[in-house]
């Protein structure tokens, strides 16, 4: 009964193990084949495929290289590094790296599950023993990147690819199968080795869409050389970053992929370039209306996106919570290259107090409207800022503090990867990003636009004029006042008397030698 027991246990082993390893099947019957073809005819039949497999890979290499690469090239590079790079020396790896869990006399270590590589990156799915969580393996990247020969790690706590869109006679049947394989699974984590930094190379200004998406505006280069597409429906943007490290190049890139609809109509830019018109003159006929020279009209123009905003809460009150962009009612995106000069320095205190009242109106209630603000900025603390925590999406670009970046992208998130303030001069454009969906942040790099770009930009997609009368706030009707012989009460308020001397009394004006009656100078 023992030995029956122990070899029940065996085969249990053995099929757990093959239904684990159920990727290698092709890979064992394909080895079995050629060991038998070799024993009954030597080399000749291994000689032929290889003739036939080479034909047939490098026809499929000429016809469709991008194919060949994904399916083929990629594929190969995958097994090669999981089993060579990183199988090899896992245990090792994590063990110095203070990621094994010891129990009950024995070590836990991380499960490798697969891996995935692309062109540039190396994209890693393990699963954590009992008693970690991603936060350990977001303060040990760094060791990790320098321990398998890279100098930078990503970390993910959730999947980094959404869900596919399945259609047609089998979509019923895939989605099930994606419902169960694609399942949230919270000990898994996803590690992302950059082999080569694709950022350090400057993007090239992207094609115009012939019809922009709000949801998926295309603004750059993502660190894994996919597209970022930028979700600006419904949403305030806060751009972040020192001098000269490419705010001006998120905001060109944007209307980049906006130029479509601001010659359409569909969108209207109002911009305002405190800066006396040093970055946002130069694409003057994008803008529908646009001030960098006088502190009033900027307020005044913030006021006017305010009437505007209101005017609609009125039309979609009861009938959508997020306004539709159309020509009739275009979507608003105000332009604010340096906020900080509205809302703490400027020298007019009651200017400002106008704009700060504006602005904090429509972060609050504009964004379901239609009516979005664009702001830039070099210092993102609340004393110069006092309007950032209103900002939803925020982008960081190179700053100088290390505190900077918890202030700008929240809480932790330098310590979940956004090394904002290590991002070199060169790096301009580059920037750290919150995608929907992710708590970590991804690192992208913003198209460069020349100045001659700008131009040829302007001239090819300008504004149509405003054919929107600009809206006029009423004040509000003053109350009559009563004279208290009808109906009306009447509220007796004495009016204060007037202070002509100090508060203080006349001895102690005395002794400070105050008292302007005694015929001395004071003191």
């Amino acid at each position: 009964m023992f030995l029956l027991f122990r070899l029940v246990a065996a085969v249990v082993r053995i099929v757990v193990f093959v239904v684990r390893h159920w990727r290698a099947w092709p890979v064992v019957a394909l080895v079995l084949f050629a060991v038998d073809a070799y024993r009954a005819h030597g080399w000749w039949p291994h000689v032929l495929v290889a003739v036939v497999l080479a034909a047939a890979g490098g026809c499929w290499w000429w016809r469709g290289r991008d194919s060949f690469h994904r399916h083929v090239v990629l594929r190969a590079v995958s097994v090669w590094r999981r089993w060579w790079v990183y199988r090899r020396q896992w245990h090792e790896v994590m063990s110095l790296c203070g990621l094994v869990k010891k129990y009950d006399g024995g070590e836990v270590v991380p499960r490798l599950l697969s891996v995935r590589c692309s062109y540039a990156t190396d994209e890693l799915m393990l699963r954590m023993p009992k008693g970690q969580n991603p936060e350990v393996y977001h303060k040990a990247a760094r060791d990790l990147a320098y321990s398998f020969g890279t100098r930078h790690c990503r970390v993910f706590s959730t999947r980094r690819h959404p869900t596919p869109h399945r259609t047609g006679r089998l979509a019923v049947v895939l989605r099930l199968i994606d419902r169960v394989r694609l399942r949230d699974r919270p000990r898994q984590v996803w590690l992302v080795f950059i082999r080569r930094d694709p950022l350090t190379r400057i993007v090239a200004p992207l094609p115009v869409p012939a019809r922009p998406d709000f949801t998926a505006l295309p603004l750059g280069l993502r660190e894994d050389l996919a597209a970022y597409c930028f979700r600006l429906l419904a949403t305030h943007v806060l751009i972040g970053g020192a001098t000269r490290m490419g705010k001006g190049s998120v905001i060109w890139s944007l209307l980049r992929a906006l130029a479509a609809g601001i010659r359409s109509g569909l969108v209207r830019v109002w911009a305002i370039d405190p800066k006396g018109g040093m970055e946002l003159a130069i694409g003057r006929p994008l803008f529908s209306r646009y001030v960098d020279d006088d502190w009033h009209r900027m307020a005044a123009l913030l006021e006017d996106a305010v009437a505007r905003m209101r005017a609609r809460q009125q039309i979609l009150r009861g009938k959508a919570r997020v306004h539709t962009p159309t020509v009739d009612e275009p979507l608003i995106v105000v332009v604010i290259d340096e906020i900080a000069a509205l809302l703490a320095y400027l020298p007019d205190s009651d200017i400002r107090t106008r704009i700060a009242q504006a602005l904090g109106l429509l972060l609050s209630q504009g964004a379901g409207l239609g009516v979005l603000v664009v702001a830039a900025t070099q210092d993102p603390r609340k004393e110069v800022v006092s309007v950032r925590d209103l900002f939803p999406t925020r982008i960081a670009l190179g700053l100088t503090e290390r505190g900077h970046v918890d202030l700008l992208l929240g809480d932790g998130a330098r310590d979940r990867g956004a090394l904002a303030d290590q991002i070199p001069l060169s790096g301009k454009g580059v920037a750290y990003v919150l995608l929907d969906g992710q708590p970590e942040p991804a690192r992208v790099r913003f198209s460069y636009l020349s100045d001659d770009v700008i131009r040829d930009m302007a001239a090819t997609f300008p504004a149509p004029p405003e054919t929107q009368p600009e809206p006029v706030i009423q004040p509000a009707p003053k109350p009559r006042a009563s004279n208290g012989n009808g109906n009306g009460r009447h509220t007796y308020r004495p009016t204060p008397p007037k202070q002509a001397a100090p508060l203080l009394p006349p001895s102690l004006l005395n002794a400070l030698d105050l008292n302007a009656t005694n015929g001395s100078d004071p003191r």
